[in-house]
Formats: C-alpha cells, sequence, structure tokens
C-alpha cells in the first residue's frame, strides 16, 4: 500500500526529517509518533504531496504521489479549518462537492456519519455554536466522507472526551477492518497502545523506534513491574536495583537493573505498602516513549 523509504526534510539549515522510512499495509493501523517538533507533520505533508522531500521515495500501491492517489486519501490536518459561519450539513456537503462525491451519495454518507457520531440533531447549527469536541467530530466525518484507501489523522483524538474517544476509536477499528490503511499521529499513547498494529517513533527527524507493537515492546524485556498500592510512594524511589520509578495516582510501573530478582522487589515493597496488584510485565508504550526520546536528548 504505502511505501516510505529514507525521507529527508531541510528548511534553510535546520534538518526537519532526517531517514525517515516504514510501510503501512491495508487493514492496519499505524502509530506515528514523537514529541513536538520531532517531524511527523512534515513527514505527513511529504506523503500528502503538499511538500517535497528533499530526498527519498513515496509510493502508493508501487506509483508516486498523483492527483488519482491523492484523492484517495483522507487526511484530517492538526490545524482545524472549517468555516465558522457555515451549517453544519452545508459544510460536510460542501467538501463532499470537492471530493466529487455525487450529491446522492454524498447526502447518504453524511446522514449516516451524522448519526454515527451524534450530531445529526445539529444539521441546522452553525460550527462555531458546536463545542470543540463536536467541531473535531465534523473534521474527522470530512476526511473520512469520499471512502478513502488510505486515511491519515493528525491528532484525532484532541477535544474529544473519553465517551467520544471511544467511538472514535470503534470507527477506526471498523475502518481497519474492512481494508483500510489508517495512519495516526498522537501524543497519547493509551490510545497507540490500544489501537496501532505498528509503528514509527521520531525524534529530532530521526526514526529512534519502529515495528510492530510486539516487537517494539519485546525489545525492552518483561524487567517492568506495575504495581496499585497504598501507602507512601516516595518509598518507591529508594529501592534496590531500580533503574527507573514512574509514579501515577495510587500505581506504579518499576524498571529494574538487568539480573535483579522481581521477587526480591516484592519482599521489599510488601514491608513498607499495601500492594493491591503486583504483575511483571512488558513496559507501556508510554515509558518506552519516555525512555528513547529522553535518551535520545541526553545524545543529542
Amino acid at each position: 500500500m504505502l511505501k516510505v523509504e529514507n525521507l529527508r526534510k531541510t528548511f534553510s539549515d535546520v534538518v526537519a526529517v532526517d531517514g525517515v522510512s516504514f510501510e503501512v499495509n491495508r487493514g492496519e493501523i499505524f502509530g506515528l509518533l514523537g514529541p513536538n517538533g520531532a517531524g511527523k507533520t512534515t513527514t505527513i505533508r511529504m506523503i500528502l504531496d503538499i511538500i517535497k522531500p528533499d530526498y527519498g521515495v513515496i509510493k502508493f500501491d508501487g506509483k508516486e504521489i498523483n492527483d488519482e492517489i491523492k484523492s484517495k486519501i483522507g487526511y484530517l490536518p492538526e490545524e482545524r479549518g472549517l468555516y465558522r459561519k457555515t451549517k453544519v450539513f452545508e459544510t460536510i456537503l460542501y467538501f463532499a462537492q470537492l471530493k466529487g462525491i455525487e450529491k446522492k451519495t454524498a447526502l447518504e454518507r453524511a446522514r449516516y456519519w451524522l448519526k454515527r457520531f451524534g450530531l445529526i440533531d445539529r444539521v441546522n447549527s452553525k460550527i462555531e455554536e458546536l463545542s470543540k469536541g463536536n467541531q473535531q467530530k465534523i473534521q474527522i466525518i470530512i476526511s473520512i466522507l469520499h471512502d478513502p484507501e488510505l486515511v491519515i489523522l493528525d491528532e484525532p483524538f484532541a477535544g474529544l472526551d473519553p465517551v467520544n474517544q471511544e467511538l472514535l476509536k470503534e470507527v477506526l477499528l471498523e475502518l481497519r477492518d474492512k481494508g483500510k490503511a489508517i495512519i495516526f499521529s498522537t501524543h497519547q499513547m493509551d490510545q497507540v497502545e490500544k489501537l496501532c498494529d505498528s509503528i514509527c517513533l521520531i525524534n529530532k527527524g530521526k526514526p529512534v523506534l519502529s515495528g510492530s507493537l510486539t516487537e517494539v515492546k519485546s525489545k525492552f524485556g518483561k524487567n517492568t513491574i506495575h504495581i496499585e498500592f497504598e501507602g507512601d510512594a516516595d518509598v518507591l524511589k529508594y529501592l534496590t536495583g531500580v533503574k527507573k520509578v514512574n509514579i501515577y495516582p495510587n500505581y506504579a510501573e518499576i524498571t529494574l537493573e538487568d539480573g535483579v530478582s522481581s521477587t526480591d522487589v516484592l519482599r521489599e515493597l510488601i514491608k513498607y505498602m499495601n500492594l493491591k496488584k503486583f504483575e511483571v510485565k512488558e513496559p507501556s508504550l508510554h515509558s518506552i516513549f519516555i525512555d528513547v526520546v529522553s535518551r535520545g536528548v541526553v545524545q543529542g
């Protein structure tokens, strides 16, 4: 489906993207990850042919990106751009016309997606009268209205409450099951873990981690302990044999030094706190993200 090879892009003396490569297949959700300014949006814009790479190859089903291929791509930009004074239904039909969808089909699809996203009762509302989350849902509808083969979503969960985040996840999984390829960029690692089949993590324009989610997590081994507890979390900072501790409300992730026994850590923990859960498992993607990016910053 989509193959990106060794992309490089500079703006004056700034290297925005350097050596980024990945593939996305039909029926797959792909996460393009990285901190702010890492080069994610620049990479997306090169895929969409909005800007040209200085070097590298982008191919869709073996062909270079052209107008025909661009018509098969749906795109939700990070910068939102709806006409605030226009009514919801008029807005959707306007973009449908731009995408070349015949009116009957556009009406059917607009009604379907408005119902799906719980907005059918807002068809006559002006965009400016909608909440930020509902405006976001309108833009998502516009990006998938023409039934694209490849869907690219830049921060799609921004502005959505937990209920609508779950709804969007359902929609994305359904699109994947229909054979669509989906690329999405987000800072929400929990969403990535629930949705993505594979990822590419970019830092300072360079790819630092890529592969299937299973492969990526296995590289970091099962040296992470997840605990849920009652007691003083400061105790965790002084455990022996511990490389790193991430403390959250009522739970924590503990990364052990190589060769340290989780049983020894358990014995020490029960002296100082009431443990509700103690589980040895692969680190969360959130922990991996922080670890890799932090090391990249130090090395940079």
